[in-house]
């Protein structure tokens, strides 16, 4: 492994709310995360503080060695492009890439050109009165074109349209292949990105659910469907993440996979094996997380 990021027993409290609970995880050099989890999971709160914007309440972080707050010879090695980014009022698109220019010593003021024609963007008209799309299209370019050694999108492309996303996607992995650097994605349209990312980091409740490439992760889970007997009688001993079913008809996911023995079974039983989709994966684990929690709590009380 080759960090460029190490975390350790990360926290971060606000008054009565634990964002980060002890957190720890190493990003490695030159690899597309997937950030993933749901809204107030703490995935915007660990990348402020990775990026200086915001303070620990305990815990380390190091990028690239180093204590990353009021540390130059860090921060101009990352560029953080998130949704709720400010401009000056008067400034247009045309005066953030100028600027953008200055601040990251990889620019590439050719690429910027290029994406600034594929989103079809406005250079004159201010930034506050572009739309919503037009403005997640400026945070988008500033962060490929920036071309840093580390780049952080906290679902800043949630106002394109399908396919000003599928182009971000697709000059993203392009020129990633050109200029390898590491690159975390935080979003919630998974399916989306599935076939993007390299690595899978999933937190809930401010707390890392999974840790994993992701190839590992579509592993971690296996779909059966079939007869309501026979696939239970097949997943029993389990730890089940979803159930349901229809009638005689059940479907049922699992952690683990299954022996060549139960997949034999499987056959001679008539039982229907189904992928679990990396979206469908991290919704049943977090959904079933929860539920660990709240019976936990219960069972406390």
């Amino acid at each position: 492994m080759d960090p460029v990021i190490q975390v350790r027993d990360l926290t971060k409290t606000y008054k009565d709310t634990t964002a980060l609970d002890g957190v720890s995880f190493d990003i490695e050099r030159n690899s597309i995360y997937g950030f993933l989890g749901r809204n107030g999971a703490g995935k915007t709160t660990a990348m402020s503080i990775l990026t200086a914007q915001n303070f620990a309440t305990s815990g380390s972080v190091k990028v690239f060695g180093e204590d990353p707050y009021e540390n130059a010879r860090v921060l101009n090695r990352m560029c953080f492009v998130r949704e709720s980014q400010k401009y000056p009022d008067e400034a247009n698109a045309r005066v953030a890439f100028r600027s953008a220019a200055m601040f990251f010593p990889n620019w590439d003021q050719q690429l910027c050109e290029r994406l600034i024609d594929d989103f079809q963007l406005p250079l004159k008209t201010t930034i506050k009165k572009l739309s919503r799309g037009q403005l997640s299209a400026v945070g988008v370019i500033i962060g490929i074109a920036s071309r840093a050694e580390i780049t952080f999108f906290d679902e800043p492309y949630l106002g394109l349209d399908a396919v000003a996303r599928q182009i971000f996607y697709d000059r993203l992995l392009e020129d990633y292949t050109e200029h390898p650097r590491t690159i975390l994605l935080s979003s919630h349209l998974i399916d989306e990105i599935a076939n993007l990312i390299e690595r899978v980091l999933v937190i809930d409740g401010g707390r890392i659910l999974m840790d994993s490439s992701a190839e590992e992760a579509r592993e971690q889970a296996t779909s059966v469907v079939g007869d309501k007997e026979a696939v239970e009688q097949l997943v029993q001993g389990r730890e089940i993440l979803h159930r349901e079913s229809l009638g005689r008809v059940a479907s049922v996911t699992f952690l683990g996979q299954l022996t060549g023995d139960e997949r034999r079974r499987v056959e001679a039983a008539g039982l229907e094996l189904a992928p679990v989709p990396l979206q469908q994966l991290i919704v049943r684990l977090t959904q079933h997380q929860g539920e660990t929690a709240r019976e936990t709590e219960g069972a406390l009380r």
